[in-house]
């Protein structure tokens, strides 16, 4: 990996980040590395603001600074390209921010000396159809969730998995999830956890009313679709706990297949995967 620009993206209001900024900013100036800052660090680095999306089309390599939830942002921003992130956590808890922030230089360092491994984690094509139209279409590296629009009300959800009806949900609501994705809102609602390098579909009841409905893993090769009965109650989408549609209707059809385009996430160099899951999960206290 050849690496010759390397954009910088930072969770907003993190003003205690700017001496790191800096800092960072200084050590790849020493290299000749072109930076690229998005709003949030760039008027500390003495850079013209960049947004994330033209900073993600435009860097060898995305420095995320934050935790989980600005690498999903930065991974929603790179759209369809291949671009290596490098997820810094600023926070307490981080799946796909392995790295810490006393760890991101000497990490830096094993990158541009091509001793580090980068790894593809697969996404989810998330599109919904109303009336034989495309209303939303989304990448989600974590998960796709539906849900009744109203508090406290559960919503019936029909599942079909490659045209063969499965089941129907009565449910808080339902969660389809990346192996990613299985350690985030799928792990809270008692989903598995999947190695993060494995592909497949985990699809998780919200509190579904049968205790007989649990948790269901479905191959990478699974198209599913789910058709929500809203019934005038209101009904939602969420990708990623960032983006998704609103207002679903009665009719709707949301469709999620494995997409063609993974984001390549910068692996720790200084622990495995399941070292991490002992630090995050504290696997092993009493």
């Amino acid at each position: 990996m050849t690496i010759r620009s390397v954009g910088i993206c930072l969770k907003e209001d993190q003003p205690q980040a700017e001496g790191a900024v800096r800092q960072l900013v200084e050590w790849l100036g020493e290299r000749s590395i072109t930076v690229l800052g998005d709003a949030q660090c760039a008027g500390w680095a003495g850079l013209e603001p960049c947004s994330r999306e033209a900073l993600a089309q435009q860097a060898d390599l995305i420095v995320a600074l934050g935790g989980d939830g600005t690498l999903l942002s930065v991974a929603r921003a790179t759209g369809t390209r291949s671009v290596p992130i490098l997820g810094v956590n600023l926070g307490r808890l981080g799946f796909l921010a392995e790295v810490s922030a006393e760890e991101l230089l000497p990490a830096l360092d094993k990158a541009f000396s091509g001793d580090l491994a980068v790894v593809s984690r697969m996404r989810l094509d998330v599109r919904v159809r109303r009336d034989n139209e495309e209303v939303g279409a989304f990448l989600a590296l974590n998960d796709a969730v539906i849900t009744n629009s109203q508090l406290s009300r559960m919503i019936d959800l029909d599942l079909y998995a490659d045209a063969v009806r499965v089941t129907t949900y009565h449910a808080d609501g339902l969660i389809i999830a990346t192996p990613t994705g299985s350690t985030a809102y799928s792990l809270s609602a008692g989903g598995p956890l999947l190695a993060p390098d494995l592909e497949a579909l985990v699809l998780t009841p919200i509190c579904p009313h049968s205790l007989t409905q649990r948790p269901l893993v479905l191959p990478e090769t699974a198209e599913v679709e789910v058709v929500p009965h809203v019934r005038g109650e209101g009904a939602s989408l969420t990708v990623d706990g960032q983006t998704g549609l609103a207002e679903l209707r009665e009719g709707d059809r949301i469709t999620v297949r494995r997409s063609d385009h993974p984001v390549e996430i910068v692996a720790s160099p200084f622990l495995d995967r399941y070292e991490i899951l002992h630090a995050k999960l504290r696997w092993g206290e009493r």
